[in-house]
């Protein structure tokens, strides 16, 4: 995937766990899982805006663009 999601080098930077990110954004644990393992097929606007609130970050620090080297 050309996609990058670095949520848990944020959650690091940050020293929150995954638990208390997904209370501070209003989202399972379920999907914030699929998001910080790169399953996520759609990010809402509003979800980003939330993790990047709960976060204090921008979206490109835990989204990166790579492009992929098969194509």
């Amino acid at each position: 995937m050309a996609i990058i999601i670095n949520v848990d080098v944020m959650l690091a930077k940050r020293k929150m766990s995954v638990t208390e990110l997904s209370e501070k954004v209003g989202i399972t644990l379920a999907n914030l899982s699929i998001l910080k393992n790169g399953k996520a097929k759609a990010v809402r606007f509003s979800t980003l805006e939330a993790i990047c609130r709960a976060l204090d970050c921008q979206p490109g620090d835990i989204m990166e663009y790579r492009k992929d080297e098969n194509v």
